[in-house]
């Protein structure tokens, strides 16, 4: 196979590959409107630096860490993340289409750590840089561009932002690419590019 083909073959997307992706969005669509309520039972947690919410919202960056890494095409990171806001509007989300931006901008900041490595890595590192990622285009549209809170000081926001990162780092990073290997070990990924991630080196 020339290379040519070979990286076509690399990043062309197939049937299997939208429906899987187009399941794990729409799948993360309904845990997101199930999070948007159930995520308030914790907020005694954070009254003492209310900043320090932005700690569980890596819930709301996952689909971007965990599609790429399942699916491995280019795209698939931006496509998942943005979809999964889409179905969460559409069942009625507490914070109504503005969840449409928030998805595309989380989604892009994970699509462009997958493109930066060529979308040839697929390791640990790269997952939670990703997710990382995730966390600070998220959490500076939240802090500074929607303004969400702002009774916040520039310094409380700052923080926001850097609790969205670590929490991106760990639930959309860490535990996406868990769980890609667990699934992995199925066989569920069988007819896809990351069917072998179970054996694959966590650095790699």
């Amino acid at each position: 196979m020339s290379t040519t083909h070979a990286t076509a073959a690399r990043t062309s997307w197939r049937i299997v590959d939208i429906v899987v992706a187009a399941v794990i969005a729409v799948a993360s669509g309904v845990i997101f409107f199930g999070w948007n309520t159930a995520h308030h039972a914790l907020d005694f947690l954070f009254l003492a630096f209310p900043p320090s919410s932005a700690l569980v919202a890596g819930m709301w960056l996952f689909p971007a860490v965990l599609g790429a890494l399942i699916i491995r095409k280019p795209g698939a990171a931006l496509f998942c993340e943005t979809v999964a806001a889409v179905v969460s509007a559409f069942l009625g989300s507490e914070y109504g289409w503005t969840v449409l931006v928030s998805g595309l901008v989380q989604g892009l900041g994970a699509e462009l750590v997958f493109a930066a490595f060529l979308y040839r890595r697929w390791g640990l590192p790269t997952a939670l840089l990703a997710g990382a990622a995730a966390g600070l285009f998220g959490g500076v549209n939240d802090a500074f561009v929607f303004n969400w809170f702002p009774e916040y000081t520039d310094a409380m926001k700052f923080a926001y932002v850097a609790f969205m990162v670590v929490s991106g780092t760990v639930i959309a990073g860490l535990l996406s690419w868990l769980a890609t290997r667990a699934l992995s070990r199925t066989g569920a990924l069988s007819a896809l590019a990351s069917s072998k991630a179970a054996q694959e080196r966590p650095l790699g």
